[in-house]
This record gives C-alpha cells, sequence and structure tokens, in this order.
C-alpha cells in the first residue's frame, strides 16, 4: 500500500475514533463510540477502551456504614475503611492494565468526593487533571442519566 493513501486512511480513522459520542441501542441502553473514555450514570461508571466497554464500575456503603465497598459488575473487588486501610484488587477480572488504570483513578476520586462533600463538577474537574497527568487525555467524559448522587 502507497504511504500516502495509509496515511490518509490512519488520519481518517484518527479523526473518527477521537469523536466521544453516545448512541442508543434498540434495547435503550446509551453505548459510548469512539475508542476511549468514561460514562457516568447515577453511582456506576463504565470504562471505554480500545472501543469495549467495561463496567459497571460502582461503589456502596458497606453494611455498617462504616466503610465503602467497590464493585465491579455487582461483585465486591475492593473497600476502603479509613486512609490507612484501602483494599482493592481486580485481577480476577482480567481486565486491561489501562483500564484497571483508569478506573482506579476515577473510583478514587469518586470516593474523594463522596467522603469531602464535593460538588460532581469539582471532583471530575480534579479527576481530569489527575487523569491528564496520568497521561490519560484521551479518555473523555460523558454523562447519562441523572446527576449523580454526589454533589
Amino acid at each position: 500500500m502507497d504511504r500516502s493513501i495509509w496515511f490518509f486512511s490512519w488520519l481518517k480513522w484518527v479523526h473518527s475514533s477521537m469523536a466521544l459520542n453516545m448512541t442508543r441501542t434498540d434495547a435503550g441502553f446509551n453505548i459510548l463510540r469512539g475508542t476511549h473514555g468514561i460514562r457516568f450514570e447515577g453511582t456506576r461508571f463504565w470504562v471505554l477502551h480500545r472501543k469495549r466497554e467495561y463496567g459497571p464500575f460502582d461503589y456502596e456503603w458497606s453494611h455498617d456504614f462504616l466503610g465503602v465497598e467497590f464493585m465491579y459488575h455487582d461483585h465486591k473487588f475492593g473497600e476502603y475503611c479509613s486512609a490507612d486501610e484501602i483494599f482493592a484488587d481486580l485481577k480476577q477480572f482480567s481486565l486491561p492494565m489501562r483500564v484497571v488504570e483508569v478506573a482506579s483513578l476515577t473510583i478514587g476520586m469518586v470516593l474523594y468526593g463522596v467522603l469531602n462533600g464535593l460538588p460532581e463538577t469539582l471532583w471530575k474537574e480534579l479527576l481530569r487533571q489527575r487523569l491528564d497527568e496520568s497521561g490519560f487525555q484521551r479518555f473523555d467524559f460523558s454523562e447519562d442519566g441523572p446527576e449523580r448522587l454526589t454533589g
């Protein structure tokens, strides 16, 4: 293949894949379009990596309300008891490392926002900064559904 044809094909692919938008399926569910992103819905979020969506990731208060449990597909993968006692292990789900990294930053910032009473706009700004600092600039946000319960 001629290099110029390959380059323009690649450029067209990059341009089309950089757009992050939502598409409603026949079942009525919204899915992320593009190659990378984070979709928020209520307290849950999904990570889009290489055109594949992973999630939902979520959190819920422990039964004694003294800690927060981290969930992936309704299965507990970690827990926050205090600033000195945090546990998380997503290995059992065999997720790509980028998904684990982005999900960890996201759940961590959601937890930070909840525990400190931050408005959603503020903790999302902080998440955007942290993602950018960590090399995850391509992961844009999208919203689906009512405003999160954290702000």
